[in-house]
């Protein structure tokens, strides 16, 4: 571990898979998508609604999320109305779900108010808090100051 806290200097940030993912989910209005979409919401206007932006602002955001990856967009049509379109969560999207919570249980421990957080995540087959874990391949939990970091395949190096 010394060693790589002594290269780090050299390391580059071009290829970093954090700013990379920041790059698509960082803004706050992504990720309050993201946090509806997770929990069922699919149509312009109820993202408008439940996420409390302007309808500009929601389309360009849904645009680049589109772009993105995570969310596809699903032609629909009420009868006797035009086609429109759906939001729904492509896997790249749904395997944002332990991220989302993560930040939902850091919030409800460090920023819910004296009441406590708004909603609460459970276990529909036993009924216990949802958590996000940190777990190695071999299915060890993982806490803090257990884990050592290397230079990986894309790393790339300052010259």
């Amino acid at each position: 571990m010394n060693e790589l806290r002594e290269n780090r200097d050299a390391w580059s940030s071009e290829n970093c898979s954090i700013a990379r993912a920041m790059d698509i989910v960082g803004s706050r209005s992504t990720i309050l998508i993201m946090r509806e979409a997770l929990l069922g919401t699919r149509r312009f206007d109820d993202f408008v609604h439940r996420v409390g932006i302007g309808e500009p602002a929601m389309a360009a955001r849904l645009k680049e999320m589109v772009a993105a990856g995570v969310l596809e967009r699903i032609p629909y049509r009420e009868p006797g109305q035009r086609t429109r379109h759906e939001y729904q969560l492509t896997r790249k999207g749904r395997e944002l779900m332990p991220v989302i919570t993560a930040l939902r249980n850091w919030g409800d421990t460090w920023a819910a108010d004296e009441a406590g957080p708004s909603v609460l995540a459970t276990h529909r087959d036993c009924g216990e808090p949802v958590r996000a874990v940190i777990r190695c391949a071999a299915g060890h939990d993982v806490v803090d100051g257990e884990v050592d970091i290397a230079a990986g395949p894309g790393l790339i190096r300052r010259v």
